[in-house]
């Protein structure tokens, strides 16, 4: 039997939608504390983050003139990354989850990221739903996000099956793929239009087996990868 292991942001949802889910409940909270208003807060940050994702709340209050300090940056923050977001799967996820299933293989998912703002996300998308084993690295620590093994090893466990049989989908070349370098599994790049990562440069040495552009190419090419 084979696993195969997907990341979550740009794998199986567009990060751009929570991205942009988070300006929204932004916008509302600015909107209720200061009196702004919110059509025009989101259509700034969205602007903004055009231009570049970084301090996108710092370039917000600058256009808009308003002096702030650090808190009022981590209080946007806090409420970008907690609230619960309106998004869903990408629309190739479910009939290649199905294919999959129909295909013997067991599913799991092990996503980075911020332990609440993760959650919310499967939450949003009912992942436990579709997935046998999930694993969010940042309940182990921030030293066992990836390209640590550990997370890998945990889903070993959970589903019973050896890290030989494994596939790993992701799409971040700075992270993904490293997990190469000290293990046997077997890895698929999915390069979405519009995701963050899709022209970030590799983080290190380590290439993916296969890339693609839909997941539903992946049960085609399982039999090559464990030729």
């Amino acid at each position: 039997m084979k696993a195969v292991i997907f990341d979550l942001d740009d794998t199986l949802i567009l990060e751009r939608d929570f991205v942009f889910s988070g300006y929204s409940a932004v916008a509302k909270y600015l909107e209720v504390g200061r009196g702004l208003s919110a059509e025009r807060i989101y259509g700034i940050l969205r602007e903004e983050f055009e231009s570049s994702a970084q301090n996108v709340f710092n370039r917000m209050y600058d256009r808009l003139g308003i002096g702030y300090d650090e808190e009022d940056i981590k209080s946007l923050v806090r409420v970008y990354r907690e609230h619960e977001p309106d998004i869903g799967f990408c629309g190739d996820v479910l009939p290649a989850l199905e294919e999959l299933e129909g295909s013997g293989c067991s599913l799991g998912v092990l996503t980075d990221g911020y332990l609440v703002t993760q959650k919310n996300k499967a939450k949003a998308v009912e992942l436990d739903k579709y997935f046998e084993a999930i694993v969010y690295t940042d309940e182990l620590g921030r030293e066992y996000w990836k390209p640590s093994i550990r997370g890998f090893e945990l889903l070993s466990g959970k589903l019973g099956i050896p890290l030989s049989s494994f596939v790993y989908v992701g799409d971040n070349p700075k992270k993904d793929f490293e997990i190469m370098k000290n293990s046997p599994i077997k890895t698929v790049r999915i390069v979405r239009e519009g995701g963050v990562y899709s022209e970030a440069p590799y983080g290190g040495e380590c290439r993916e087996n296969k890339r693609i552009t839909s997941l539903k190419e992946l049960k085609g090419i399982l039999e090559e990868l464990f030729l």
